[in-house]
């Protein structure tokens, strides 16, 4: 029998009440488990990996939430390409500071986001390139969708495109 990769998850600290866990793979036959009635159960070869527990699942749904507004989606892009302040990162997203504030709070609170002070500044930068890669590869799917469906529509009206 094949090995299966099992996820085992680390937990890491990044504030004070914000616990932000990370997966380990291991590999091992096939995976084993407990199931409520007591019973033992063994996970269905699901191309190496076993389904994640629902706190896991609900761990990344807060995450994807978070995601989920146009506004911190933006400040998050825009922390990808660099770090920024508050003000910088307001004048870019076009959002007034006192609401880019309270995002970038939110974000970092779920340890999406963190910051450093330089002087009188805080400093907000993304550093888990897990982060990162996400949200670069759905908006840069989302755009060239976007760009295919326009190409397709301009061809369709015989404008060229």
């Amino acid at each position: 029998m094949v090995p299966q990769e099992e996820i085992t998850w680390a937990s890491v600290h990044r504030g004070p009440d914000v616990l932000v866990r990370t997966p380990r793979l291991k590999r091992r036959g096939a995976a084993r488990g407990t199931g409520r009635d007591g019973s033992r159960t063994v996970a269905a070869d699901t191309g190496g990996f076993e389904d994640p527990s629902a706190e896991v699942l609900t761990e990344a749904a807060a995450a994807f939430g978070l995601l989920a507004s146009s506004a911190r989606l933006h400040i998050v892009w825009a922390l990808a390409q660099g770090e920024s302040d508050v003000t910088h990162l307001a004048d870019r997203v076009g959002g007034a500071l006192p609401a880019v504030s309270q995002h970038l709070a939110k974000l970092k609170l779920a340890g999406l986001v963190r910051s450093r002070r330089e002087g009188r500044r805080q400093i907000y930068f993304v550093d888990d390139p897990d982060v990162v890669t996400v949200v670069r590869v759905m908006v840069g799917q989302l755009s060239a969708r976007a760009e295919g469906v326009s190409a397709s529509v301009h061809r369709l009206r015989g404008t060229g495109g």
